[in-house]
């Protein structure tokens, strides 16, 4: 989930999903075609019981915003916080009974919030080009929890609107920093942790803000050759921030403690090499 306080926005899932319907719409994509492409694209998400919540709260917002907030949305998110599914999961992953109660304010707050209609909806931005934050082939480093290093991969870097970048986190979780080599070598991460099914942990990133380049103090080792080209595709590899690679990094290190790692593995060789023919 990667919720730094109780208020609805406030945690990476929510973000996400807010931001890149934000992006979608100022492209000059309409909120239902959004709408659709969201639900279609992240059913992993919307089914984890963790982050559910989070993913329709992000949703029913950015329709409030435009005031074009659905029936079935308000409906769904009216459910989700008179059942207490929201608070109950806040509860299963240790919440404090203070923290629970905060929360339970927020979501009333939000739902009223949804129930009133805007007076204004918010106006649709022309876009511009945005750069992303790494280079294609970028090998990148950094602290883990528990003072290892973890070490994530730069697949591809789109100079789009959004500067998107399809990034590889991988099994790098050593004392010693990383060099080429051990980026070469690595498997990519993939996660069997809480409900993902042998996910692997790749997805596109949008250009970090400053206040993320400080608090993550990402280090780039070097460069690795990447024969392969990536377009953009968020069926296969959803969107998301930075700092989830390292969030998941830690929750799957934490689960193989005490259940199997994935009996997948997609060598890091695999996504940058393209196959090459023999002839017999």
């Amino acid at each position: 989930m990667g919720a730094w306080s109780t208020a609805i926005a406030s945690n990476d899932t929510y973000a996400d999903f807010y931001s890149e319907f934000i992006d979608l719409y100022n492209e000059g994509m309409d909120v239902p075609e959004i709408t659709k492409k969201l639900i279609r694209e992240n059913q992993d998400t919307i089914n984890d019981p963790d982050d559910g919540s989070n993913f329709w709260f992000a949703l029913a917002k950015a329709q409030w915003d435009y005031k074009q907030l659905e029936p079935s949305i308000l409906e769904k998110v009216t459910t989700i916080i008179k059942s207490g599914a929201d608070t109950t999961s806040w509860r299963d992953l240790g919440a404090s009974e203070k923290d629970i109660e905060k929360r339970k304010e927020a979501l009333d707050k939000f739902l009223v919030t949804l129930q009133t209609e805007k007076p204004k909806a918010k106006p649709r931005k022309k876009t511009v080009t945005t750069k992303p934050s790494f280079e294609k082939g970028d090998c990148l480093t950094f602290k883990l929890n528990n003072n290892n290093y973890g070490g994530v991969l730069v697949l591809e870097s789109l100079d789009t609107n959004t500067g998107l970048n399809l990034i590889a986190n991988t099994r790098l979780n050593q004392a010693e920093k990383p060099i080429l080599k051990d980026f070469e070598e690595t498997e990519v991460l993939i996660l069997n942790h809480g409900n993902w099914t042998n996910k692997p942990e790749i997805k596109w990133v949008f250009p970090l803000t400053q206040k993320a380049e400080k608090d993550i103090l990402i280090e780039k080792v070097g460069t690795l050759k990447i024969d392969k080209n990536y377009e953009y595709d968020a069926i296969d590899y959803r969107t998301g921030s930075f700092s989830n690679f390292i969030n998941q990094a830690e929750m799957q290190s934490e689960s193989e403690k005490t259940k199997s790692k994935p009996e997948t593995i997609l060598s890091i060789k695999s996504l940058i090499k393209k196959k090459s023919w023999k002839l017999w």
